[in-house]
């Protein structure tokens, strides 16, 4: 009952859990995307925080 009232409040094209799809690895856009950016971006805010300690000696 109560996943029928949820369902109801959902609007008519809206993204939903339900219609997401398994990582498609032989795409590159989606490897660039999803495993290339996140690491660079770990990266490279290790190397701004060790830059920003060095300043402050």
């Amino acid at each position: 009952m109560l996943y029928k009232s949820l369902l109801l409040q959902l609007p008519i094209g809206t993204p939903n859990p339900d219609d997401n799809s398994p990582l498609d690895l032989t795409d590159p856009f989606e490897i660039i995307v999803f495993i290339v950016l996140p690491i660079l971006m770990i990266v490279f805010y290790i190397l701004w925080r060790r830059m920003k300690k060095k300043d402050k000696k």
